[in-house]
């Protein structure tokens, strides 16, 4: 299956970790962005949207990385460990990933892509907001190993590229007891983890040319 994709991108690396985790080969397609190549007819007829990433198996086209890596988990799972059946399992799943897009992630782009991209002030009321994603993250973690109950889930693993990428750009997780415990523990039982941090060193030098430009 195709995968437009860019290594830097933590929805990106939740689904290429996700895979991982499934066993499968994703034929991985570069999609510089920053050169406008996702506005190519060709990549709009697959992705009206033009957004990454973008998963293209048999012919069936799907886009949110979020709808991807459950998309994966349920059809090529070999059981329902990273996505529950269970409705009450699968509903604090789905939860955090909602939780992971509208409230923790979406705190990380609010704050810090201003910034690298257009060298905006930091907003120190924006900062308030990723204080407040980490405070709520961290009382969900209370006493918790994983972020949705008792295992490894697809959750664990977007909130994972998330984090990671908070790490990068040089937030205090360490600052939030149970995040900090969940995180080391997430790096070294998630699949995948090594080529997160492959993605990670990619998306250090595009900070590293946003501040020099």
């Amino acid at each position: 299956m195709d995968f437009y994709y860019m290594p830097g991108s933590a929805p990106c690396r939740s689904v290429i970790m996700t895979a991982k985790a499934l066993g499968i080969e994703l034929n991985k397609k570069l999609l510089k962005t920053m050169e406008g190549e996702q506005l190519k007819p060709e990549f709009i007829k697959i992705n009206p949207q033009h957004t990454i990433p973008t998963l293209v198996d048999n012919g069936f086209s799907i886009w949110e990385s979020r709808a991807i890596i459950v998309y994966l988990a349920e059809k090529y799972g070999k059981d329902d460990s990273l996505f529950p059946k269970d409705p009450q399992q699968q509903a604090l799943v789905n939860q955090r990933l909602y939780f992971d897009m509208g409230t923790l992630y979406k705190s990380f782009a609010d704050y810090y892509y201003p910034q690298f991209r257009f060298k905006t002030p930091a907003d120190p009321e924006k900062f308030k907001e990723i204080e407040k994603a980490f405070g709520f993250l961290n009382t969900f973690l209370e006493g918790q190993q994983y972020v949705a109950g008792d295992h490894l889930t697809v959750a664990d693993i977007t909130i994972l590229a998330t984090v990671s990428t908070f790490d990068v750009a040089g937030f205090g997780i360490k600052n939030y007891s149970n995040v900090a415990k969940w995180y080391e523990n997430a790096k070294k039982v998630t699949p995948g983890w090594d080529e997160n941090l492959a993605g990670l060193e990619d998306l250090k030098k595009r900070i590293a040319d946003f501040k020099k430009a």
